[in-house]
């Protein structure tokens, strides 16, 4: 399929409360409002195409956009793509979820981890948290840097007050990747994840709930998931 074929077939699976659902959660225009179990058919035809994934992208389109993270080679997307795609990311679908996923399966993923938490834009920032829970959950053990997801746990215990809405949500959600994905930094997590106490995050016009830290950490340990990491950051 070539990118006018996809963008058509979007434009057919689209569906009106599915992009009235998106728009709640933040989805900026354009976008058709496709769901994400439509996208992973196309994923399946598909498969991995690098080139047709930067063209998705760079529609601006953010059906287009979440699908273009879904086919993209980890071995062929370069780090200033995967730096352009964060800084034009115009969902929080694609800004947390499927740029950190790829980014994650990429040489590049603890170096952009690092570039992209010091932004003062919220949807880079938000990106990087995600990316180090995403290689947290994917790397071995022996490639992370014990000290330095010490010091993160210490900085989001220090900052996540102040810090812009999603980025607390996703500063959240890594102090819960360290706890499940690197059980080395167990205490380290559960302590932070006390300190935080229950983290305030606006939601939109959703139902959606900030898990908490502790309980969340604590379920997975009960079920024996602790320590489990995942063939792909890519779900």
């Amino acid at each position: 399929m070539n990118a006018d074929q996809v963008m058509k077939e979007l434009e057919r699976m689209s569906s009106p409360e599915i992009k009235k659902i998106f728009l709640n959660h933040g989805t900026k225009e354009p976008f058709f409002g496709v769901r994400v179990g439509d996208l992973k058919k196309i994923q399946k035809k598909v498969k991995k195409d690098n080139q047709l994934a930067l063209e998705l992208y760079k529609t601006g389109n953010a059906d287009a956009m979440y699908l273009a993270g879904l086919i993209a080679d980890e071995t062929k997307i370069r780090k200033q793509d995967l730096q352009n795609w964060v800084k034009r990311s115009v969902s929080p679908m694609t800004s947390e979820y499927t740029v950190p996923w790829i980014a994650a399966e990429t040489p590049h993923g603890w170096d952009l981890a690092r570039e992209w938490i010091e932004s003062p834009k919220e949807n880079v920032a938000s990106s990087g948290w995600n990316l180090y829970s995403s290689l947290l959950s994917i790397r071995s053990d022996e490639e992370i840097d014990a000290k330095e997801i010490h010091k993160l746990l210490k900085r989001v215990e220090s900052e996540i007050g102040s810090a812009h809405n999603r980025v607390r949500y996703c500063m959240n959600g890594f102090v819960i990747a360290v706890g499940i994905f690197y059980p080395k930094l167990l205490k380290e997590s559960l302590e932070t994840a006390k300190k935080i106490g229950k983290v305030e995050v606006w939601m939109g016009k959703t139902s959606c709930q900030v898990p908490d830290a502790t309980s969340y950490i604590r379920k997975a340990e009960a079920a024996g998931k602790l320590g489990k990491k995942k063939k792909a950051a890519r779900c």
